[in-house]
């Protein structure tokens, strides 16, 4: 199987995976006569058309009843889900939040929480499309890790692949260019992907060296940064775990084994 279709494979259970997770989730949080999330065509096309009518880039993914009456749920291709009023004129662009007792629960990071597990579990079987920096012995844990090549704290990181990799630690990276898809940094990350020595490329650009343009067709830079967003991605390097658990931001290389149960080797 070639790359290209192992990820198109990949992509379309997470995909699927999503969908059911989602329909779960918002069935728990309404009542027991409303466990149907689905919309009628008129309402979606209503929906859909006061999004794009303020933004017409924008694609609609799918669209569901919310908990709350009247409010429908919105959710973006490669980016957040809106919640859009009946009559589509009326948008918020957040977060909803349950009340329970002694608190308040987050909805979407529930969601994106439980995708987020599955993705990291979807990664153990399949990483073809990562860049890997595996120990020369027994691995004892894993770190995936949503990268860019201009950022500080991500070469930062870099400088500490090899103690991870004594510790035991593999690193996979994933794309994520901070500055979007048509951006120098999208070009750089996505020429490293295409090079013939991998690592050789993202170690030249890690420590701010120029390697030639080459972005090729087929190359899974847009694909990382889509679930990227998915799973709430919001800056480099973003670690995900195992267990799916989303770190944003660096760690030096001895606390982030211990936050991954790995002993140093010191």
């Amino acid at each position: 199987m070639t790359r290209s279709m192992s990820r198109l494979k990949l992509y379309k259970v997470l995909g699927a995976t999503l969908s059911a997770l989602t329909f779960s989730l918002a069935a728990m949080t309404v009542s027991a006569q409303e466990l149907d999330t689905s919309v009628s065509k008129e309402v979606e096309s209503v929906v859909i058309s006061g999004i794009n009518k303020a933004r017409p880039q924008l694609v609609v993914e799918s669209v569901k009843k919310s908990p709350v009456n009247g409010l429908y749920q919105a959710k973006i291709e490669n980016g957040p889900t809106l919640f859009v009023s009946a009559d589509g004129q009326y948008v918020l662009a957040t977060d909803m939040y349950q009340v329970v007792a002694g608190g308040f629960v987050n909805l979407q990071e529930v969601e994106r929480e439980e995708y987020r597990k599955e993705l990291a579990h979807r990664l153990d079987e399949n990483h073809d499309d990562a860049i890997v920096y595996s120990p020369k012995g027994e691995v004892k844990g894993v770190v995936n890790v949503f990268t860019d090549v201009d950022c500080g704290f991500c070469q930062r990181l870099h400088q500490e692949v090899a103690e991870l990799n004594e510790m035991g630690i593999e690193l996979r990276y994933l794309a994520y260019p901070r500055s979007g898809l048509n951006s120098e940094s999208y070009n750089k990350i996505a020429s490293a992907w295409c090079a013939d020595d991998q690592q050789k490329a993202m170690n030249k650009l890690k420590a701010r060296e120029e390697i030639a343009m080459n972005v090729c067709e087929n190359n899974p830079v847009a694909d990382h940064y889509a679930l990227g967003n998915r799973i709430g991605v919001r800056g480099t390097p973003a670690l995900l775990l195992d267990d799916g658990t989303l770190l944003p931001g660096y760690l030096p290389a001895k606390e982030l084994a211990a936050r991954i149960g790995v002993a140093s080797a010191n």
